[in-house]
């Protein structure tokens, strides 16, 4: 694959590799701005299919996608395709989004063979995401040998947490040797809509208490006081806290033992029921928010308690969250549940006038996509909506090591 010039390069591609997918984005650092995007999904079934959303229009492949390796290939091609406006700006540097950097990696981490290796062993911390990372950074090594890869970890903005939030109360010699702990994720997505919440205020982010709450297929919920987290939902793996789209959260422990003994589940049953057949899949059968809201309008039972477990969830880590942080400055929604389901957004803050946080329905309830406010003139807390954009928080720390 022939790189251009990085001395003429302005774009970062940033990559996200799972075990059967990889979205992408090819986006200008500087200018905020994306020049294209798109998934690759279905590896290594019968018919894979590519989704390229470019400038100009949106292009589609269908066909055998072997492996990781011939699907980032064909990507790469698509992307020349372009033509000479890509041509013009070039890659100056790959940003990979990794899951999990455990105790080792706290910061944007330029890639070699060592980090490759040090996120593979991490594996064991998290088994069904950082395999499927390894594989995306050895491949896209491979095709774009010639530009900086840097690895932007989910867990590092939460490595701070302070000793009590981080500590599961567990014999201490066996959470040492097996490294257990609270490290949280999405903490690109903290960091981000916690820093462009500051700026829509036009406050110091050093001044401010902020719960964010990032509510997607995956959800999480963080304190942050004075731009440092202080409190996250996710644990050890992305499957505490809050209830997702096919992941239960907390749950008692107690459960685990019981399937094992009463339903006779191994682990690796087990891990497949909570990680991908509870949350609101499990109680409803849709994972999707829009289909959930579609039989509740039905007159569906199950999806009305699903839609109900998920929002007194969200409220509960709320109220921990306002304790916790003493007091509260601003709560801000994002991801794809976040920032478009205002029905949730309205339930998750309604009846909190005493503790200063009002909705403005109309403000919630109006269409819109950018950065704004849904609270009430007179809440003495702000609610925003903020989309997130990952992307481009990794794209720009990638670009920094070109």
């Amino acid at each position: 694959m022939n790189v251009p010039n990085p001395a003429t390069a302005g774009t970062v591609l940033v990559l996200n590799s799972g075990s059967s997918s990889i979205k992408f984005q090819l986006l200008d650092p500087k200018a905020g701005e994306s020049v294209a995007h798109g998934l690759i999904e279905r590896i290594g079934e019968t018919e894979g299919r590519i989704v390229f959303h470019h400038t100009t229009g949106t292009d589609e492949h269908v066909g055998a996608i072997p492996d990781h390796r011939s699907g980032l290939r064909k990507v790469l091609e698509m992307l020349e395709g372009l033509g000479r406006p890509l041509l013009e700006v070039g890659i100056i540097a790959v940003g990979h989004r990794l899951v999990h950097g455990g105790d080792v990696f706290h910061e944007p981490t330029l890639i070699d063979d060592e980090v490759v290796k040090t996120v593979s062993d991490l594996s064991v911390l998290a088994p069904l995401h950082n395999p499927a990372n390894v594989v995306g950074m050895e491949v896209a090594r491979e095709e774009l040998p010639d530009v900086p890869h840097v690895g932007v970890f989910d867990t590092a903005f939460f490595h701070t947490l302070p000793a009590a939030a981080a500590t599961y109360a567990i014999d201490r010699d066996i959470a040492r040797e097996h490294r257990i702990r609270r490290y949280g994720f999405h903490g690109t997505s903290h960091e981000y809509v916690s820093g462009r919440a500051a700026e829509f205020l036009g406050r110091d982010i050093r001044e401010l208490n902020q719960v964010v709450l990032h509510l997607g297929n995956g959800a999480s919920a963080s304190a942050i006081a004075g731009g440092r987290p202080v409190d996250t939902s996710m644990g050890l793996t992305p499957l505490e806290g809050l209830v997702m789209g096919t992941r239960c959260g907390d749950i008692d422990p107690g459960v685990l033992m019981h399937l094992n003994r009463a339903a006779g589940m191994d682990v690796d049953a087990i891990d497949e029921v909570l990680n991908r057949r509870s949350g609101l899949k499990g109680m409803s059968g849709v994972n999707d928010f829009r289909a959930l809201l579609e039989l509740i309008a039905g007159g569906d039972d199950d999806a009305k308690l699903a839609y109900d477990v998920y929002v007194h969830r969200l409220r509960k880590y709320i109220g921990a969250y306002l304790v916790e942080l003493g007091g509260i400055d601003t709560i801000v929604f994002t991801g794809g549940v976040g920032e478009n389901n205002v029905d949730v957004r309205r339930d998750a803050l309604a009846g909190l006038g005493r503790l200063g946080i009002v909705v403005d329905p109309e403000r919630n309830e109006a269409s819109g996509r950018g950065e704004r406010r849904i609270s009430s003139d007179d809440s003495e807390v702000e609610v925003l909506v903020i989309p997130t954009n990952e992307e481009l928080a990794i794209a720009r720390a990638a670009a920094e090591f070109a």
